[in-house]
């Protein structure tokens, strides 16, 4: 056999090994949904339990036989089980839901949802028979015009509800991060300060911050996303964008100034993330795939 075809044979043998894999990894990707009612906006965490992981997820629909809320559970390495919610019929509908955290050292019940333009929700879940309530709404602090609020976060740091959110920028203009001290007697969050943020990679109109979360010694986790239209092509990374501590009375941010794609993706279009604890554990992301629906991933996790 001559050189050039073993050559040959070696290239096609390896291309269908590359394909292969491709599948595999492609196949860790799990569809929830189809279609663009259906994509994951934002997602929390319920219940954690030894093969189960429960979220709840909101969709930016903006229509009003759309749904606006759901649960989603994984159990083990079955496909995802999609439970909708109605919302509240006291409460006028919400349009266009972009986040989604859950609130600490409270039960595992209590959440805040966050449109677009800074309305906030807090939402009561009774899991047992799968309803929500809203408790209160209220607005983000110093919004302005402009502003498209896409993140979210919530975490107890040092004795202080610290609150952290994201105007989602686009293309050459910036992200925006703002945090805060979260008074939950009186549902107001105090604006203590903000940074811009330019992400490396998606490039083009890429969605600088599509979420947003917190882990309990202040690391600061975002998403990034981009696409070309309702079929994609997609793109996304996941961040650690900086650290959030307090500093006296004060809290004090720490961006990072070389920002290291933990995890990207060609393929999907990223604007829901969860932090999950433990051995089982890892950073759990949803998209929002427009026409292709919704898809979750866990990153480092092996037994869901």
């Amino acid at each position: 056999m001559s050189r050039f075809l073993r050559l040959i044979i070696n290239i096609v043998i390896l291309s269908a090994l590359l394909l292969i894999s491709q599948q595999v990894g492609a196949q860790d990707w799990r569809p929830v949904r189809g279609g663009i009612p259906f994509g994951i906006s934002g997602m929390a965490l319920i219940e954690q339990q030894s093969n189960t992981l429960d979220f709840l997820i909101v969709h930016d629909n903006k229509q009003k036989n759309q749904g606006r809320v759901a649960i989603i559970s994984i159990k083990g390495k079955n496909q995802p089980e999609y439970f909708p919610l109605n919302w509240p019929n006291n409460t006028e509908l919400p349009v266009d839901l972009e986040a989604l955290t859950s609130v600490p050292d409270k039960t595992k019940s209590s959440f805040i949802a966050i449109s677009s333009s800074g309305k906030a929700y807090y939402i009561k879940l009774e899991p047992a028979n799968k309803t929500i309530s809203v408790l209160k709404e209220f607005n983000l602090p110093g919004i302005i015009s402009g502003n498209n609020f896409e993140a979210f976060g919530l975490q107890n740091i040092d004795g202080k509800l610290v609150a952290i959110w994201g105007h989602r920028g686009e293309g050459e203009q910036p992200a925006t991060i703002f945090w805060g001290f979260f008074d939950l007697a009186k549902y107001q969050i105090t604006l203590e300060g903000s940074a811009n943020l330019k992400v490396p990679f998606p490039s083009g109109n890429v969605r600088h911050i599509s979420d947003i979360k917190i882990d309990p010694v202040g690391i600061v986790y975002i998403t990034s996303a981009n696409d070309a239209g309702d079929d994609g092509p997609f793109q996304s990374a996941v961040y650690v964008a900086g650290y959030l501590g307090l500093d006296g009375n004060k809290i004090a941010w720490r961006q990072n100034s070389q920002l290291v794609p933990l995890y990207r993706s060609d393929y999907h279009k990223i604007e829901g993330m969860e932090l999950v604890p433990g051995a089982k554990g890892g950073v759990i992301v949803g998209t929002d795939d427009e026409n292709l629906g919704s898809y979750i991933y866990v990153l480092g996790g092996s037994s869901y």
